[in-house]
């Protein structure tokens, strides 16, 4: 019996849904970011949308502060101002996803960590959920 990771499979569900959305005609894509977080191997995945515009919004449970942290950063997750802190060198990483539209621009970006600590680190509230 195969066994598929689930984040390969919640990966071709986003991938499948995103190319099946330019065949509604008129329709504009979803606003804001959708982000993800999965555990080293893809042993897990969560993720959640945040808008920032007009105001925040999204099921982010800090959405005001990860889109002010955007906004500093001009919407270039490398330039997230992050809340830096000491961490420990254990290696046990983390993959970090941003996809949608900020400002109008579209986004995808991916990063991998070294371990959960140094995202927090680096990233700030934008992928503290």
């Amino acid at each position: 019996m195969n066994h598929v990771p689930l984040s390969l499979l919640a990966g071709a569900a986003l991938v499948l849904g995103c190319a099946a959305t330019p065949a509604l005609a008129g329709t504009a894509p979803r606003p804001g970011l959708f982000l993800t977080v999965s555990g080293s191997n893809n042993t897990w995945i969560k993720g959640v949308r945040l808008i920032c515009e007009p105001r925040p919004a999204g099921m982010h449970p800090n959405a005001a502060a990860a889109c002010a942290d955007l906004e500093r950063a001009g919407g270039d997750l490398d330039g997230l101002p992050g809340r830096p802190r000491p961490c420990t060198r254990e290696y046990d990483p983390v993959t970090a996803t941003a996809t949608g539209t900020y400002g109008g621009r579209p986004i995808s970006w991916q990063r991998t960590f070294s371990n959960a600590c140094v995202l927090e680190s680096e990233t700030g509230p934008v992928f503290s959920f």
